[in-house]
């Protein structure tokens, strides 16, 4: 279960040089490991956005989206900057957590940013070997069934449904379908990012071109996936280097996770997995702890509600004055791991759900 972060009063953030626009950073990987303990890392994640202000705005909205606490990590809020008064805030459809600043008549670029300690798991959960996860649901629980429905660009029509028959054809079980579906996504899908189309997630960009970054890739595996009648959920958060020590990230990761009954929730990173052959078989199962959650699901509608569209995926700022989209946000987005043998304050424990949405001025 997510828990909101702890409100901590905070300082100016220090942050680095600017961001690749593209997306989608990857992740290199150190060799494989067959350890009984799930990998954990320690770190520190620096988020940073500058909103610019149009002439004459009356209203600026800012959200921010929070990492937070789930089985594979725990997160401590350890500094915030923020000017005026700042709300915590949680989408209703899939608990999003963030961060909502609204400034009226501001006449210079807004900064807001914050600093988190992260404790990441390795996500472990090997289908078909005993792993002690079943907690009696199924996937016809409502809340493990809404990750049946279609998103805007992951349609489940006619098309959709006929490839995942295709794909899955001769599988008789909900696992055997899922791996017929990620060995499906990571064979005939290419990682690239040359040219326009790719990064919004969108399955029949995914079927047609055949290409993109992760984000296609894993609309591909949810949408097939719901289409065989198996939860899938799509998530979004940083990629952590695996170079120890500290230093910038470069955009974007996403995955995602398919529900199989008895076991929950299991780990799948279909576009990693076509990066790096030799770990296809890892990527079934596993996601590695150089990561950083930050949100699910697609077509989010924030809290408060945006005036604009829902958002396709939720990883970036977001920003609207008296209503309408903010273009050219900067972000920067840095990591520094930590020494956990010299971290003796324990650690703060996090409000409890009356407290969200509480606000706060730092």
């Amino acid at each position: 279960m997510k828990r909101c972060l702890p409100l901590v009063a905070a300082a100016l953030l220090a942050v680095g040089c600017g961001v690749s626009d593209d997306g989608d950073a990857g992740v290199v990987y150190a060799a494989g490991r067959d350890a009984a303990e799930p990998a954990r890392r320690d770190f520190e994640l620096d988020y940073r956005a500058t909103v610019p202000v149009p002439d004459g705005a009356s209203t600026v909205d800012v959200w921010i989206p929070l990492p937070q606490d789930d089985e594979n990590q725990e997160v401590e809020l350890a500094a915030l900057q923020a000017p005026g008064e700042v709300a915590f805030r949680e989408e209703s459809e899939f608990g999003a957590r963030m961060l909502h600043v609204r400034l009226e008549a501001p006449r210079r670029p807004v900064e807001i940013g914050y600093r988190v300690r992260v404790a990441r798991r390795e996500a472990l959960r090997r289908p078909g070997a005993a792993d002690g996860a079943a907690d009696g649901r199924t996937k016809h629980d409502p809340e493990i069934a809404k990750w049946l429905e279609p998103d805007a660009r992951v349609p489940l029509d006619g098309r959709i449904r006929s490839l995942s028959a295709e794909v899955t054809a001769g599988a008789a079980t909900d696992l055997e379908m899922a791996r017929a579906i990620y060995d499906y996504v990571v064979e005939t899908m290419s990682y690239s990012k040359e040219g326009t189309g790719w990064g919004n997630g969108d399955i029949y960009w995914a079927c047609d071109a055949k290409r993109g970054n992760c984000t296609d890739f894993h609309a591909l595996f949810t949408g097939l996936a719901r289409a065989a009648g198996i939860p899938a959920k799509f998530a979004i958060g940083f990629p952590i280097p695996v170079e120890r020590g500290a230093g910038e990230i470069g955009g974007y990761h996403c995955w995602s996770e398919f529900w199989l009954d008895g076991h929950g929730w299991v780990p799948v990173d279909a576009s990693e997995a076509r990066k790096d052959p030799g770990r296809h078989e890892y990527f079934f199962g596993s996601h590695d702890e150089n990561r950083v959650e930050l949100t699910e699901g697609r077509d989010l509608v924030l809290a408060p509600t945006q005036q604009g569209d829902p958002l396709n995926y939720f990883v970036y700022p977001y920003a609207e004055a008296d209503g309408r989209p903010i273009e050219g946000v900067e972000r920067t987005f840095r990591y520094r791991d930590l020494d956990v043998r010299r971290s003796a304050a324990p650690r703060q424990r996090t409000p409890t759900s009356a407290a969200r949405g509480a606000t706060g001025k730092p």
